[in-house]
């Protein structure tokens, strides 16, 4: 997903819509209307801490038994995710957007307190958080804004670094792991390929070095989502070296892996294989014949993200056989790769506002739900946001309140957190 920011820096919805009529490349344009202006009125509330049943915190020996595995590096066998000991991991989790616009923080800091964010999270069931970045962040000339200091009065007079560094140390202490995704080279948009105009392939490199470095002793930061979204010019396994992503992803995954060897690697797909097109980051076909392989042994993970008709109405959604048809879409074009034990698979986007009800998008969430599930699919929701355009949030528009349907659906596939660290 795209999350663009005003010329004011003022938050704004995150939307992904439809193609251009010329073109069947489905995904993100930008967004347009304003969802809360930084220095206007805004309200402070408190926690709401009702969370889904079955998400209270377990103990090691129940999370090991139930998929949340113990602490330390994770690896991959076949299908699954692993920890040392050879249990499987499900990631159950959720995106936070933010770090990648022009505010160089998560979102909602205007209105909430960043940890109390945290707790509402981790009551809710999520063990993972995908968290989007920008490589702009890192630059002398970011500036965090969009934060009421007064209620992160910790947050002040910090380098969007060090925030990062809070956030990730608040979540993982709380026994959620992290997944650093670089969404996009600056505040202005994604790019098609992991380099740009404002972002050198060598400095997209070095940043994830840094990062791997920066986070290796915190072993509940497991890996790195390599590029958000390619498409368009990317290609999978043909070879050049200014399109081939498959190439990029081994070169980035051995580079980080020179520095941090316990990380995983997710690898998203690209839009299109061969002359069909798909969601922008949606297509792993190109895995069966050109895998990525790395020099570290059995730590890549695909990725894909998959969007259902409130993003744009595909001509599946309205087959006859809705929603029997779906499993075969999915399966060509992602999930066939952990049915067939190739590789682990995190899908690390899917979202809509719709979860209740007889609406095809409430359909097709709940299908899709149910068939992570029953395929022990890992996941991250898109998103914990209520300011994603054209699929609302986890948290309504307050910033408070859960939406309750959404997590009605959501919890119906949840593993559990690890132990919170002493304190939390």
């Amino acid at each position: 997903m795209n999350s663009p920011m005003d010329q004011n820096n003022a938050p704004t919805t995150e939307t992904k819509r439809a193609p251009r009529p010329q073109r069947l490349r489905f995904g993100i344009a930008a967004a347009v209307v304003a969802a809360a202006a930084v220095g206007g009125t805004v309200t402070a509330f408190a926690v709401n801490n009702d969370g889904p049943a079955g998400a209270a915190t377990t103990t090691a020996s129940e999370a090991k038994a139930t998929g949340a595995g113990a602490d330390g590096p994770l690896s991959t066998k076949k299908g699954d995710i692993v920890d040392e000991n050879g249990k499987k991991v499900v990631l159950t989790g959720v995106n936070w957007f933010g770090f990648e616009t022009g505010t160089y923080a998560p979102h909602g800091l205007w209105t909430r307190n960043w940890e109390s964010m945290l707790d509402q999270m981790a009551k809710q069931g999520f063990n993972t958080m995908r968290l989007p970045y920008s490589n702009e962040m890192f630059k002398s000339s970011a500036k965090p804004n969009g934060i009421d200091f007064k209620k992160n009065p910790d947050l002040k007079g910090l380098t969007p670094q060090q925030i990062m560094d809070k956030i990730v140390k608040g979540a993982t202490d709380r026994g959620i792991r992290v997944i650093l995704d670089q969404h996009r080279p600056d505040q202005y948009g994604q790019s098609e390929l992991w380099y740009s105009q404002s972002l050198s392939e060598k400095q997209w490199l070095d940043d994830w070095v840094k990062l791997a470095k920066r986070y290796k002793n915190n072993d509940r930061v497991i890996g790195a989502d390599l590029h958000n979204e390619p498409r368009g010019q990317a290609t999978w396994g043909d070879g050049n070296p200014k399109t081939d992503w498959q190439l990029a992803a081994t070169k980035a995954g051995d580079a980080i892996h020179k520095v941090n060897k316990n990380w995983l690697i997710f690898v998203e797909g690209t839009d299109r294989f061969k002359d069909e097109q798909f969601w922008w980051g949606g297509d792993l076909q190109g895995v069966k014949k050109h895998p990525v392989k790395l020099k570290e042994p059995n730590k890549v993970v695909y990725s894909a993200h998959d969007y259902g008709p409130g993003v744009y109405n595909q001509n599946w959604f309205m087959a006859k056989d809705f929603p029997k048809n779906m499993p075969a879409i999915w399966e060509k074009h992602w999930a066939y790769i952990k049915k067939q034990n190739i590789a682990p698979l995190l899908l690390g986007e899917f979202g809509g506002k719709k979860t209740a009800g007889k609406s095809s998008e409430a359909v097709w969430q709940n299908a899709l739900m149910d068939y992570l599930k029953k395929n022990g699919i890992s996941y991250t929701y898109w998103t914990w946001n209520p300011d994603s355009g054209d699929t609302g949030g986890v948290l309504k528009n307050d910033w408070k309140t859960i939406d309750k349907n959404k997590m009605k659906m959501l919890s119906k596939y949840q593993t559990p957190l690890l132990e919170a660290k002493k304190g939390k």
